[in-house]
């Protein structure tokens, strides 16, 4: 009986482990969960060959109607390009209660955006806010907005820049 064929299969279950081998190892990725009876968190990452993740959430109450709660996240691509947010909420035991959050984006040719802002209502029931975005092309032209709410009234304002800072005006959405 020849041991070729006996080689050929030993040599393959080799190569094939080795591959499957590398290719796990590649994909990485992790959970870590801790609840209390006030409140709790998550978090988890991951890992492979076209991105790298991170988020996590967290949350919390007394008993009382006071409450929290907050999550962020970020990703980052293989070629470049990467993004992230963070928002964050709370309710009180008088009614209040309010949000914030923001978020960014780079793209892996030059062109960016960002955005930040948050809401909030008093225990009379008052509700103010503003957002503010900016972004920025990969050909350099720039938009920056920016939306305010106060008694009722929403006052939204906007400018666009050319790459070279002269003021343009803003394309319309379709």
């Amino acid at each position: 009986m020849s041991k070729t064929p006996l080689l050929i299969a030993t040599a393959f279950v080799l190569c094939a482990t080795a591959l499957f081998a590398g290719h796990a190892d590649a994909r990485e990725r992790s959970r870590a969960v801790q609840r209390t009876p006030q409140g709790g968190s998550v978090a988890v990452e991951r890992s492979n060959a076209r991105f790298e993740s991170q988020r996590q959430r967290a949350w919390q109450a007394d008993g009382q109607g006071n409450a929290s709660a907050s999550r962020n996240g970020r990703i980052a691509g293989v070629h470049g390009g990467s993004a992230g947010a963070e928002r964050s909420a709370y309710r009180n035991a008088d009614g209040s209660a309010g949000r914030q959050g923001s978020a960014y984006a780079n793209g892996p040719n030059g062109g960016s955006a960002s955005t930040s802002g948050g809401i909030s209502r008093d225990a009379d029931g008052n509700v103010t806010g503003a957002r503010t975005t900016t972004a920025t092309g990969a050909n350099g032209n720039g938009y920056t907005g920016s939306t305010t709410v106060s008694d009722g009234t929403l006052v939204h304002s906007r400018s666009c820049t050319s790459a070279a800072g002269d003021v343009i005006a803003c394309p319309r959405g379709h």
